[in-house]
């Protein structure tokens, strides 16, 4: 149902699902919550259109197998469904893979090339990652979604497509308008109906048959033989508050299948619990409440920066303005937390999302309070 690696280009017909496998139930795939049942409403209600579609949520929720879904079900089922991972192409390649090139249009280009948008005429068009667009980018989409017309890099001629648009996004495209680097006509253009996926933690009810499912699935997929999980388990599994949602729960169970062992799903979930700040007693028994409260503090609003930062693809000026907080402040929070400065070090950078802080980092609750 769930992959981990999404192609960056794929093509289907109707019947295949996220994998190329095919679809899971709809019993599955909508379950048992009341978000899901409204989304499944929409979909009714949309499917014979032709509107854009935006499909919001967090990565690994499920947003893929609803456009494949909405496609199967449209009457248009038996054309192209033409899928593109935004955030998988180089920014210099995205437009020339949406819209094609004429031969000579630049260095390497030695024939012709017809683009992703040509390929799902008459079918339907799937930007996943919609959020990662340039403005170039950005303005030819607009025009395909006004007039259904583009041309191709270093083309003269206007080419005429009818294609069924669905686009995806993990970002909230309203903040990225805010500081500029998503077109607010494009957004309005491409948002007239918004489906947004809820988290794996707000559908807890829904694990008991996306385990069984999963489980069927791998079993048959590695000619194993694994039983479904125990109730003591299940309820483990609903205790927790998975940050990579189905994606997430989909890789456990699979390694449950592979390792033959519950244990093989409780471990993982130990290691990943969020456990904001540990707390140890001294042996002497004696603590200060104001030095514990200050590392705690410190810990999770560390936490929160990096995060921000991270999730902001590492431009800190973007970070700086959802933290609500200066630039120049946010620079020296991340010097004082030893974050590395590079691109390149992005591994690093990540290690210190993981990594508790030391006595030597600033006391990043007061820094806050200073530039409010």
């Amino acid at each position: 149902m769930f992959e981990n690696r999404k192609p960056a280009i794929s093509a289907i017909g109707n019947s295949q699902g996220c994998d190329g496998a095919s679809f899971p139930p709809d019993e599955v795939i909508f379950g048992k919550s009341p978000d899901m049942a409204s989304i499944r409403k929409t979909l009714a209600k949309i499917a014979a259109t032709s509107i854009p579609v935006l499909i919001t949520g967090e990565s690994g929720t499920g947003k893929e197998v609803i456009a494949r879904l909405l496609h199967r079900e449209s009457p248009i089922f038996s054309r192209p469904f033409v899928q593109v991972n935004c955030a998988a192409i180089p920014a210099t390649l995205l437009e020339s893979e949406l819209f094609g090139y004429e031969k000579g249009a630049f260095t390497g280009a030695v024939g012709t090339k017809p683009g992703r948008v040509e390929l799902a005429n008459s079918g339907s068009l799937f930007l996943d990652e919609i959020g990662e667009l340039d403005p170039g980018t950005q303005a030819k989409l607009l025009q395909v979604l006004q007039d259904g017309q583009f041309s191709r890099i270093g083309g003269q001629q206007d080419k005429h497509v009818n294609v069924r648009f669905i686009f995806a996004t993990n970002r909230q495209l309203e903040e990225e308008i805010a500081v500029g680097n998503f077109r607010e006509d494009l957004f309005y253009r491409i948002n007239v109906v918004n489906i947004h996926m809820p988290p794996l933690r707000e559908r807890l009810e829904d694990i008991p048959q996306l385990c069984d499912y999963f489980i069927a699935r791998h079993n048959e997929k590695f000619n194993r033989r694994a039983g479904p999980l125990s109730e003591a388990c299940i309820a483990s599994l609903q205790d927790y508050h998975w940050p990579g949602n189905i994606r997430q729960l989909e890789n456990l169970t699979k390694r449950y299948v592979i390792l033959g062992a519950e244990d093989a799903i409780l471990s993982e979930l130990r290691e990943r619990e969020a456990d904001i700040f540990k707390f140890i007693i001294p042996p002497q028994g004696e603590v200060s409440l104001k030095q514990i409260t200050r590392q705690a503090v410190r810990q999770v609003e560390r936490k929160v920066i990096l995060k921000m930062v991270e999730a902001s693809n590492w431009n800190r000026k973007r970070a700086a303005k959802r933290l609500n907080i200066s630039y120049r402040a946010l620079l020296y929070k991340l010097k004082e937390a030893g974050v590395p400065s590079e691109r390149r070090n992005a591994q690093a950078r990540k290690l210190m999302l993981e990594t508790p802080p030391t006595e030597n980092h600033h006391d990043l609750s007061k820094l806050i309070g200073e530039v409010r």
